[in-house]
């Protein structure tokens, strides 16, 4: 029970990554504070995992929000320990297309929200001693998708967000950490794998051969942080089936 008397914010958690990380604080002890946009799905998911957890309905891109879901975290939990910055969306569309309000859009949740959520934590941690933050980054913020530009956009600059957050904070004893998933089984990777074709490009650049589970995640997320990571800032860990380790071969024209 490595985090019995902690409290942890996860954003982002009616489903998916976000979901499997607080089922796994709570199953670690945690009081565990679900967020997300989605009123309904997210008091279902809090509903299910069951234990000391709650929903807070929270848009991550908006100031007001970020602080409101810091304070309700303190005021519920009486301490605040871990944030983790799960929270993002998506757009499909190539460069030439893109809009501008697209865009705008996900940097907003994936990119700003962090900034804002992590902002409004941090304030609280270091007034009380310390605290940990995770903030969800991606393998596409160092492998581009063409049809994914916003995204991997956002993911790249979270990457950087997560190293200044980690330098910035490091004498209030927060640390800042990242996990880069890679093609995990959500509803987000229906976006990029539409039909069996788009699933087998994907699963041949896997050398694991297969989608991660977002459990898998989640016991990354919880790994850092736990005091048993409590020498590690800074960092994105790549959980990715071996992903980013494939140098494979693309056809060239003739």
């Amino acid at each position: 029970m490595r985090f019995a008397g902690k409290t942890v914010v996860v954003t982002g958690a009616a489903d998916g990554i976000g979901r499997a990380c607080a089922e796994r604080f709570a199953e670690e002890g945690a009081a565990v504070m679900l967020a997300d946009i989605d009123a309904e799905k997210g008091e279902t998911a809090a509903a299910a995992i069951g234990g000391t957890v709650r929903f807070q309905r929270a848009d991550v891109g908006d100031a007001r929000d970020a602080g409101a879901l810091v304070d309700a975290a303190l005021e519920w939990g009486g301490r605040l320990d871990v944030l983790v910055n799960n929270a993002g969306i998506i757009r499909t569309a190539d460069f030439l297309d893109l809009s501008e309000a697209d865009f705008d859009a996900v940097l907003r949740v994936n990119l700003k929200g962090p900034f804002l959520v992590g902002q409004a934590a941090a304030r609280v941690m270091a007034a009380r001693g310390g605290g940990a933050i995770v903030n969800m980054s991606s393998i596409n913020a160092v492998v581009a998708l063409p049809a994914q530009l916003a995204y991997v956009t956002s993911k790249g600059g979270l990457n950087q967000l997560t190293k200044a957050m980690a330098l910035s904070l490091a004498d209030r004893n927060i640390r800042v950490n990242a996990v880069g998933p890679g093609s995990i089984a959500t509803d987000m990777i229906k976006a990029v794998m539409g039909d069996d074709a788009a699933r087998r490009k994907v699963l041949s650049r896997t050398p694991l051969g297969r989608l991660g589970d977002p459990a898998e995640i989640a016991s990354v997320v919880a790994f850092l942080a736990s005091d048993e990571a409590s020498y590690v800032t800074g960092h994105v860990l790549y959980a990715d089936g071996g992903r980013l380790a494939l140098n494979y071969t693309v056809p060239v024209a003739d």
